[in-house]
């Protein structure tokens, strides 16, 4: 496995492994009409522009192409983690957590954000993050449960 900064070409695969990860990894936590709201297709939306292009994203790819991306914005909210469900809890996810994370406090970041789903809240709670406020977020006609969560990087090693 191998970790590299995502490039304008991983759109195509990136938008594969986040409609696998939702729709086949989140299927314990969230209804099919959920996931389906949430990822409506295994390809991007070539009418709107790539969010990652903006953001610090890192890709995990080994060789069968990518298997999962992260991606931060500049104000150190953590946008995207997603990983397919055959690599999951495999060191995909910490590997690109890792990226991350020396990024961050490479750019000066004192803080980090997230709006957590049931999987990435597990996740996230095992790298030392606080659970700020649990919430349901309504999007595309549908409810879902999610965590706002956060890490100081200050008080952290």
């Amino acid at each position: 496995m191998q970790v590299r900064a995502y490039r304008p070409e991983d759109r195509t695969a990136k938008a594969l492994v986040f409609y696998r990860a939702v729709r086949e990894g989140a299927a314990s936590f969230y209804d099919a009409a959920q996931r389906a709201a949430w990822a409506p297709a295994p390809e991007p939306d070539w009418d709107e522009p790539d969010p990652q292009m903006d953001q610090w994203c890192w890709v995990a790819e080994d060789d069968r192409g990518m298997t999962g991306f992260m991606s931060l914005d500049r104000e150190g909210y953590l946008d995207m983690a997603f990983v397919l469900p055959e690599v999951m809890g495999k060191g995909v996810a910490q590997a690109l957590y890792g990226a991350l994370l020396d990024h961050a406090r490479a750019e000066g970041l004192s803080r980090l954000t997230v709006r957590a789903s049931h999987l990435a809240r597990r996740f996230f709670e095992k790298q030392g993050w606080r659970l700020d406020a649990a919430e349901n977020y309504a999007a595309d006609g549908q409810i879902y449960e999610t965590f706002l969560m956060s890490l100081d990087l200050g008080s952290r090693p």
